[in-house]
This record gives C-alpha cells, structure tokens and sequence, in this order.
C-alpha cells in the first residue's frame, strides 16, 4: 500500500515538474524571445520554408503551453502525455537533421544564440523518452486500478 502511495506521488510530482517544463519553454518562445526569433530559428533548420516555418513558430510554443498546463492541472493526462511526446519526437527529427546537416545553429528552445550541443541533446532527449514512458505506464496503470470490475 505504501509503496502505491510513493509511487503516485512520485507520478504526480513527475507531471507537474514536466508541465512546468513545457509551460515555460513555451511561455519563453511566446514572451520573451518572441515569435519572430523563434520563427527565424526554426527557418534556420531549412526544413520549411514561409509560410511554414511562421505556422510551426506560432503555433508549437501554444502546444507546450497547453500540454503542460493539462499535466500540472491533472486534466487530460494521457491526451497530454501523447502531445508532448509528439513534440519530443518532432525536435528530436529536427535537431538530428540539423546534427545530421552539420548545421551550426541555435536551437531555438529557450531564446539563446548558443549553438546546439549535439550530445547534449540526446541525453536530454533521452530524458524526456524515459520520463514520458514512465509517466504514461504510471497513468494507463492507475487508469486501470480506477476500473472497477462487477
């Protein structure tokens, strides 16, 4: 019993730290570095083009946003699970063609100019992959212990 107890409170804070996470990297793009910086960022990859790279700068940082606020609110937990893990393995796509492409750039994530640091990335990469698993085993198990059976 004391080991659920631990168990879905470590999900719980878990959640909330990575919505807190998402909410402020987006919270970044949208107020402090702005949309233009980030809509040059993203141009900076030579994935897209206009007026693409200006929709995925518009509209990514309100994803974060929102998915991270659905985790730290506890609503929606398994939609915004799935979301942001969609986002991960949309940056992880894009930061490996940049490494890929040998392209010097700023990642864009929180408004720096410093270049991407390749390996960096895989662990942090690897860090949110770990954690969003772990989280959605947490979620889908609790989801099925609330199940109750005639």
């Amino acid at each position: 019993m004391k080991s659920k107890r631990l168990t879905s409170f470590l999900t719980a804070l878990a959640r909330v730290l990575l919505g807190l996470w998402f909410v402020y990297s987006g919270g970044v793009k949208i107020l402090v570095s702005g949309l233009d910086r980030f809509t040059r960022d993203i141009s900076n990859y030579r994935l897209v083009g206009p007026p693409l790279d200006m929709i995925a700068a518009y509209t990514v940082p309100w994803f974060e946003i929102i998915a991270g606020a659905c985790l730290v609110l506890g609503l929606l937990r398994r939609g915004a699970l799935l979301t942001l893990a969609g986002l991960v393995v949309v940056f992880c796509t894009c930061i490996g063609w940049a490494w890929a492409h040998q392209l010097d750039i700023s990642c864009g994530c929180h408004g720096g100019n410093a270049p991407i640091q390749y390996w960096n990335k895989v662990a942090e990469f690897t860090g949110y992959f770990l954690l969003l698993a772990w989280l959605w085993k947490n979620e889908r198990k609790q989801s099925l212990d609330s199940v109750s059976v005639p």
